[in-house]
């Protein structure tokens, strides 16, 4: 067993102790000794009924940020760089990359007891909190990058001042948008150990419930803004500010060690993550030039958000379970062996109820979302019944597709010494997007060419 490992994976506030001590380790063995503190204990309904409202919560702010694009898409800034909708999917996965990995992490440390000291609790919020915003930054400017290459590639067309404001509109909005969401998300985490609730089940809804409405309209806001100044500089300027302050937020987050090893080793997942999500953006690009399919935009949000806001709670409880219950690079008896589905929805396991709860979520979920929609006069495709069957199918497939990767990926990162809290969601929120896009854009297609078309509702 590597103690540096497990140190890294539970916190700086872990130290070899004398055998007997809570929660402690065998200074002789090095044999873990069973903690004091136990898992919380929740009956299927009372987590259905924590889940169900920041599902419900968070699935209305996606539908939302779907009318947001349905409007915004006429903009000037969006019709004229179209790949700006590449961006879309890579910052409102931000969410996932950051805002849900920070709430994973924090609900982690409430459940294990590491925020009961009001100096620690400090420690961890300041220096996840400024952790997060250098990734914000680095990732915004990537996510640029990639969106001109992705641009670029198909059409062999490159625009420097399209480069530029698509750089400072992506940082600005990534910056500002990771700033305002990490404040939200300390006070729901403490919040809800004030209330005696698991934030398992909460945080990381609540991250995405006003998550990507807070991103899509201060991206809308300062594209359109620095489109219509169109001057270079103004948009080279924007860019160099935000960057500017990477240096600072580096420092804080380097003086707290529960956040310095994630600033030298927590790249991968977020940087593979947005790379995963821009060819979810790319295939929305595509999809959104095609007349024939317009009435995609207004639902992308709510399916990419749906399944990661699902598979998210998912890895979150399973990590949990795992710091408990099992040493970094051991695995319970029921997880070993070759995967299999039925792993994931029946057995032994502790988490296969919390699988079930949120399958069965998807349907009646996405029932609501599209009669709002519905009833909001939004969107460009009238409610027929095949196109319902199509769209729940497709939205069912993905999530049982995520849940499924969740638990074998949860319990491969914990075999491999890495810790879930940080890995893991970045990877299947981007998933969900990438899925959640493909399998729309698909749905989409085949709605025309069987002839369920209506391309002119909510003009």
């Amino acid at each position: 067993m590597n103690i540096h490992t497990l140190g890294d994976s539970l916190g700086p506030s872990l130290a070899v102790r004398m055998s007997g001590a809570a929660g402690g380790w065998s200074s002789l063995s090095l044999k873990p000794v069973t903690p004091t503190r136990n898992m919380p204990k929740e009956s299927p309904l009372a987590m259905a009924l924590q889940i169900v409202v920041p599902f419900l919560l968070a699935g209305f702010g996606t539908v939302s940020a779907g009318m947001v694009l349905d409007i915004v898409q006429h903009w000037d800034a969006f019709k004229y760089i179209t790949e700006i909708f590449i961006l879309v999917p890579a910052l409102l996965g931000l969410k996932g990359n950051l805002e849900m990995t920070l709430a994973s992490r924090l609900s982690t440390a409430v459940n294990v007891g590491k925020m009961d000291s009001p100096i620690e609790k400090w420690n961890l919020i300041i220096g996840n909190l400024a952790l997060k915003q250098v990734q914000a930054t680095v990732v915004g400017f990537l996510a640029a990058v990639a969106a001109v290459v992705l641009g670029w590639i198909p059409e062999g067309k490159f625009q420097m001042s399209h480069a530029v404001l698509l750089c400072s509109a992506s940082v600005a909005t990534a910056f500002i948008a990771s700033m305002l969401q990490g404040f939200i998300m300390v006070g729901v985490i403490v919040g809800s150990k004030k209330t005696g609730i698991n934030p398992d089940n909460v945080a990381t809804p609540i991250a995405a419930s006003f998550g990507d409405l807070i991103t899509l309209a201060i991206l809308a806001w300062i594209s359109q803004g620095l489109y219509n100044y169109s001057h270079p500089y103004v948009s080279s300027l924007v860019c160099a500010f935000f960057l500017s302050l990477t240096p600072v937020w580096m420092v804080i987050s380097s003086k707290h060690p529960a956040s310095r090893t994630l600033l030298y080793s927590g790249w991968e997942p977020v940087i593979t993550a947005m790379v995963i999500s821009s060819i979810g953006g790319l295939i929305l690009d595509k999809t959104v030039s095609d007349p024939n399919l317009a009435g995609i935009v207004v639902y992308t949000p709510v399916i990419n958000g749906i399944g990661g806001n699902l598979v998210a709670i998912q890895s979150s409880r399973i990590s949990t379970h795992l710091h408990f219950h099992s040493a970094p690079g051991e695995v319970p008896e029921e997880a070993k062996g070759c995967y299999y589905p039925c792993r994931t929805f029946y057995g032994t396991g502790a988490n296969h109820r919390s699988a079930q709860v949120l399958l069965l979520l998807v349907l009646p979920g996405h029932l609501i979302f599209l009669y709002t929609i519905h009833l909001m006069k939004s969107g460009h495709t009238t409610l027929t019944p095949i196109f319902m069957t199509v769209y729940l199918a497709a939205a069912l497939l993905q999530v049982f597709l995520l849940l499924c990767i969740a638990d074998w990926m949860v319990y491969s990162m914990w075999r491999s010494g890495k810790d879930p809290d940080s890995f893991s969601i970045p990877y299947l929120t981007a998933l969900g997007d990438l899925l959640g896009t493909a399998l729309l854009a698909l749905s989409f297609q085949f709605l025309w060419y069987i002839g369920d078309q209506d391309s002119d509702v909510g003009d």
